[in-house]
């Protein structure tokens, strides 16, 4: 797919999920056409709306299959205003050479604060005092109630939440262990444990802090809820497929855990004012949000910025730095008048065949740059001659390119 010389009043911008208008006010003032929607769209839709788009933005309810990326044939980059990307199928992304990009880091903060609140309403009962309250009921009752100061956090997950979380509540007096499939360096005093089994065994709080990855559903069941300590709080901010809820639902009645913090779940209302339907409503001293972790003006307007301006520097100088799925080149100012990006499968020979047919079309060439991811090449060529339509045939029918842009 080629786009020859598309500039930013040609390219057009769909965001969907109400993104921060921030991202709208970038790329507007970039000089892209920029739609904005406040609601998800289901596959049908995508498929109608996307043939035309050059740059759609979601958050996590827009589901970007395989059938709506086929059916795109303009698009070129996709942004992510969230942190996970499991609603995107990067696979198909990365076949039709469309670039992805998230925020990784935007919402850590928000998410942490809303885990350390948590963890402080549970360890009091705030929830359960506050309704009986509501309900004129006057229960000025310690029973139950203790100081996180001297409890023990287990984190599951020691990614960008999880290691802020446990810096904050080591801060607080609490003492920290944690657990990864990976190898993370510890900070603070935090205390790595071999399994998940040892600090479900050790600590008097639960947090999971685990990515969207496939291998994760159903990590945590019966078997974990039954590992935990009697009198301990369980919460889940990371994804709903993680956690059987049936599970903890059993182990709250029975009295086994003291308490729980839910903020995602298996299955999540589209639009807001939908019914929310979960075995988990009406138990004592259990926190339900809705998947609002990251949902802060602070956070929106930081993710806001930061997709957007990851999605001007893709469009305008093709830089791919901290994309998800696309071979990762962060460049310098360009070094000749004319720029060329292809996108490319990873086979040998590529990058002399293009220096060959630029060498015999007598182009001389000031900057390149080329990086490889798995399958994906991504090759960046300037130079101080134009690309005749010739040239750019050629690149074009290369049996390795899979996208060609001219900047």
């Amino acid at each position: 797919m080629t786009r020859e010389r598309l500039s930013p009043a040609d390219t057009r911008v769909l965001l969907l999920e109400s993104i921060h208008p921030d991202a709208t006010a970038f790329l507007s003032k970039a000089g892209y056409q920029v739609q904005s929607l406040d609601r998800a769209l289901e596959e049908e839709e995508l498929v109608s709306r996307l043939g035309e788009v050059d740059v759609v933005g979601i958050r996590s309810r827009t589901h970007l299959t395989e059938r709506v990326l086929a059916s795109a044939p303009h698009l070129l980059a996709i942004g992510a205003f969230c942190i996970g990307t499991n609603q995107i199928d990067l696979a198909a992304a990365s076949t039709h050479g469309v670039a992805v990009f998230n925020a990784p880091f935007s919402n850590t903060r928000s998410v942490v604060e809303l885990v350390i609140s948590e963890i402080v309403a549970l360890q009091r009962g705030l929830t359960d005092k506050s309704a009986k309250m509501h309900q004129g009921i006057w229960d000025k009752s310690a029973a139950g109630s203790h100081e996180v100061r001297g409890r023990r956090l287990g984190i599951v997950g020691y990614g960008n939440i999880g290691s802020q979380l446990s810096v904050l509540a080591e801060a607080l007096g609490m003492s920290v262990y944690f657990y990864d499939t990976a190898d993370k360096l510890a900070l603070g005093n935090a205390k790595r444990c071999a399994s998940m089994e040892e600090l479900l065994e050790l600590v008097d709080i639960v947090t999971l802090h685990v990515d969207g990855r496939p291998s994760n559903r159903g990590l945590f069941g019966e078997n974990e809820f039954a590992r935990m300590r009697k009198g301990s709080i369980f919460l889940n901010l990371s994804r709903g497929f993680v956690v059987d809820h049936a599970a903890l639902r059993s182990h709250i009645e029975s009295g086994h855990l003291a308490g729980a913090a839910i903020d995602v779940f298996p299955s999540e209302p589209k639009r807001k004012g939908e019914p929310f339907v979960s075995e988990l409503r009406g138990l004592r001293n259990v926190v339900l949000t809705p998947h609002i972790g990251g949902s802060t003006e602070e956070a929106q307007q930081d993710i806001g910025n930061f997709v957007a301006g990851k999605l001007h520097d893709y469009l305008s100088l093709g830089s791919t730095s901290m994309s998800v799925n696309l071979p990762n080149l962060a460049l310098p100012p360009r070094a000749g008048e004319f720029r060329v990006t292809v996108v490319h499968r990873n086979v040998p020979g590529v990058l002399a065949a293009l220096n060959s047919l630029f060498a015999s079309h007598d182009m001389n060439i000031e900057g390149q740059y080329l990086g490889t991811r798995g399958d994906l090449g991504y090759v960046i060529t300037d130079t101080p001659n134009d690309f005749s339509p010739e040239v750019l045939a050629s690149l074009a029918s290369m049996p390795s390119t899979v996208r060609l842009r001219v900047l």
